[in-house]
């Protein structure tokens, strides 16, 4: 591959993605007032992240039940009111107990 055509290709690249993050700013001003806009774009991240996250945790594991099972102690702990990082923690931490457990 020549020189020219990377560089060409990083330029692209970088044009691209500059056009996809500053048409919504230049071209959009001012706050939502549309109720159903605005929540879906409240949610945006959370899902996501989610989209992200949750087939990791099926994947990676050696058992998909291993995973599942820090699924819902995260989800039975976010709802008691745990934050983000301690959850995570949690989560990591009964994966790797389930983990050694299913290793003996």
């Amino acid at each position: 591959m020549e020189k020219n055509s990377v560089i060409i290709y990083i330029l692209l690249a970088v044009i691209t993605i500059n056009i996809i993050r500053l048409l919504p700013m230049t071209l959009i001003s001012g706050r939502f007032k549309n109720v159903f806009v605005r929540s879906f774009l409240y949610y945006v991240p959370y899902v996501t992240l989610a989209v992200m996250t949750f087939p990791a945790m099926t994947e990676i594991t050696t058992s998909p039940i291993i995973g599942v099972i820090a699924l819902f102690t995260g989800i039975i702990a976010a709802w008691f009111g745990m934050g983000l990082f301690p959850v995570a923690v949690l989560c990591c931490v009964i994966v790797y107990i389930a983990e050694y457990i299913s290793a003996i």
